[in-house]
């Protein structure tokens, strides 16, 4: 018995030692083979990698050039014509006040050095042609044709570059947070200041806060901007019905009308999804935004100085929708929700 138990232990010993040995062997050729390929692999692949960067940010710098020099083109052929046409109407109008000058000086003349008889005798054969020629020289009328025309710079290429690289970058942005003091009752905002729930049971309405929106579901941020770009984005899959742009803080709080309802008046600016209807709003003249997909999150980007609110899904690099606007208040974040909750990303 203990001979046959050594034999079987002997055997055990053999297989496992054989099994070691080509444990060995694979990490051996792991080491000596598979290692080294990959990271020859990983250095090929890295190499490709820079080349594709390289290779695509030239030739987005070679379109963005070729799209510097064609739009530069254009302001100056625009810059031309206008120029031109200020300088054809000067001509023009300095001919005429020469005209009405001449004629002037002669009716005064007239008037002056001929006795009764003489001025009619001299007045009724010219008098018609006179009339007609100071009726010929109208009153100068404003013409679009003597302003610059800023739709010389619209560039589907430029706009949506200079978009992605705020947007995408959050170049330009600021801290947002969301006032606490204007959340309507119908919302309850997150300890940080980012997250709006919707809650169909609506709170007590703080009497003794006249920020606090009573009726709409809406809130507001805390700070406003009044110049430069500033631009955020919201996460909004959660949600199927809310708005999200920018107002004036003159915007009104109380009251189910239109006037504190966003988008319905000429203080506020927002993109809305209801359902599956997504819409810009503004004025209460709604504009509808055909899209295939519901985007996750919405950028919006506010140009003070270019008078403009953009709205742009970060996924897709599309814009959604854009408005051009003159504003003449600082602006507000607004934010609006009626089905779970949206926030706040930085």
């Amino acid at each position: 018995p203990a001979a046959a138990l050594r034999s079987v232990l002997q055997n055990r010993i053999v297989d496992r030692c054989e099994r070691l040995q080509l444990q060995s062997a694979a990490i051996t050729r792991h080491v000596d083979q598979v290692l080294p390929a990959k990271d020859q692999g990983v250095l090929n692949a890295a190499n490709a990698a820079r080349e594709l960067v390289i290779q695509r940010l030239i030739f987005v710098g070679n379109a963005c050039e070729n799209e510097e020099q064609r739009l530069l083109e254009k302001v100056h052929a625009e810059e031309e014509r206008a120029h031109q046409s200020i300088l054809t109407q000067q001509v023009h109008w300095t001919e005429a006040l020469q005209k009405l000058a001449a004629l002037r000086t002669y009716l005064v003349d007239m008037i002056t050095n001929l006795d009764d008889q003489a001025l009619v005798v001299s007045t009724a054969p010219c008098s018609e042609g006179q009339v007609k020629v100071a009726e010929g020289i109208l009153e100068p009328l404003e013409s679009p044709k003597l302003n610059f025309n800023q739709t010389c710079v619209q560039s589907p290429l430029l706009h949506r570059l200079w978009a992605s690289a705020v947007l995408c970058c959050l170049a330009g942005s600021q801290e947002i947070h969301i006032n606490e003091k204007t959340v309507s009752p119908q919302l309850s905002l997150s300890e940080d200041g980012k997250t709006l729930t919707f809650s169909p049971k609506k709170a007590k309405v703080d009497l003794d806060c006249p920020e606090q929106f009573d009726h709409w579901p809406n809130a507001l941020a805390t700070a406003a901007f009044h110049s430069g770009v500033c631009a955020w984005k919201i996460s909004v899959e959660k949600s199927c019905a809310y708005k999200l742009g920018v107002c004036y803080s003159s915007l009104p709080r109380k009251g189910s009308g239109n006037e504190a309802r966003l988008g319905f008046n000429a203080a506020s600016w927002v993109f809305s999804r209801y359902d599956k209807e997504f819409r810009f709003l503004h004025a209460g003249q709604p504009q509808a935004v055909e899209l295939i997909k519901a985007p996750a999150e919405i950028g919006v980007l506010v140009d003070f100085a270019g008078g403009e609110v953009l709205f742009y899904d970060p996924d897709s690099c599309a814009i959604l929708f854009s408005h051009k606007e003159t504003f003449a208040e600082p602006l507000y974040p607004v934010f609006a929700v009626a089905h779970q909750s949206i926030s706040l990303v930085q």
